[in-house]
């Protein structure tokens, strides 16, 4: 057997300081079940401290400047309930969006000792991130944030400071529509509370002063107005991403790296946990949970030395960095 190196900018076997080897330690033991995933990223620390402050506002002009003061009784109880409930599903699909695991492949996988227990067969070929030192899957991608590589990631969002991935693109999609429905039933009783106040006193449709009324709800209309528009088009793009089977960084890439999809059904149910229920609309019921990855998952099959140059080469391209190395090992 011998390892040919396909590109010499990957060549990570020939020259293994490429790849720092003492870094690529063998990978430590999967975390216990259960245990809290969290990015420490300041931007993104700070950006789902904006989204709980800014729902939280809209949550209290809601209750204390509009239903609370309202002298029907049946209307704010009817959409006090409905707001709060959105407001909690909404909240909660950001805290399970940010505190699950994406899809993390195994950080340090990329050994030698790990790399010849896969007993590549001619043909195959692995690739190998030389950022996180692990050896990537099909169809993972390393983000510069996690600092790993995330098994079909979409993307890094800021808001939820987390990648969107295989594990946590449900709680992301619910997210975005509760975020969505919310804004849009704040915009509506907005507008009925103005034509409410226009016909009666200022002063007898809230317990605040007319001009400091004004301010909150005006504010209001203004981030219901952005998140609705901002949160719509994302639900649509992930809801365009899920049924094609194809994610972000892929529709990028479609152009140099075609593949095939499955079937847009099959993907919904994976994404949303099984068939069609409740359970979809709930961020405390996960999604399909993945099978464990095989030794047969790290292995790329090409059909001949020529395709594989090919592939790097238009990886390259479209990528435009030398972050991937792989690895063909035929026969001498």
């Amino acid at each position: 057997m011998m390892l040919i190196p396909t590109h010499h900018f990957r060549d990570i076997e020939r020259k293994p300081e490429y790849l720092q080897p003492e870094k690529c330690v063998p990978p430590p033991h999967p975390s216990p079940v259960g245990t809290m995933w969290f990015i420490r990223d300041g931007c993104g620390i700070a950006c789902a401290v904006v989204t709980w402050f800014l729902v939280l506002y809209a949550e209290f002009v809601v209750l204390f400047v509009m239903l609370i003061p309202s002298r029907d009784y049946v209307y704010s109880i009817i959409n006090g309930i409905m707001f709060n409930l959105l407001a909690f599903l909404a909240l909660a699909s950001h805290c399970r969006a940010m505190l699950t695991d994406p899809g993390a492949v195994p950080k340090g996988n990329a050994t030698k000792e790990f790399i010849e227990s896969l007993q590549l067969k001619p043909g195959q070929v692995v690739y190998k991130c030389p950022k996180c030192c692990s050896i990537k899957p099909d169809r993972a991608h390393h983000c510069s944030v996690c600092k790993r590589c995330i098994r079909k990631m979409d993307h890094h969002c800021p808001w939820v400071n987390n990648c969107v991935g295989e594990n946590n693109q449900k709680y992301f999609v619910l997210f975005t529509m509760y975020i969505a429905l919310i804004s849009l039933h704040a915009l509506i009783m907005v507008g009925f509370h103005f034509l409410h106040c226009f016909e009666e006193d200022w002063t007898k449709c809230s317990s605040f002063s007319p001009p400091t009324t004004v301010i909150l709800l005006i504010l209001l209309c203004f981030e219901g107005l952005l998140f609705l528009i901002f949160t719509s088009v994302m639900f649509g793009t992930q809801v365009h991403s899920i049924c094609t089977d194809e994610t972000g960084i892929e529709r990028l890439k479609r152009k140099h790296q075609p593949r095939e999809h499955t079937g847009s059904w099959k993907s919904v149910k994976e994404t949303f946990g099984g068939d069609f229920s409740l359970n979809w609309f709930n961020p405390f019921s996960g999604p399909r949970h993945p099978k464990p990855l095989s030794d047969g998952d790290w292995v790329r099959q090409v059909a001949s030395l020529s395709d594989t140059e090919n592939t790097e080469t238009t990886e390259e391209q479209s990528e435009q960095r030398k972050d991937e190395d792989s690895v063909e090992v035929i026969d001498e």
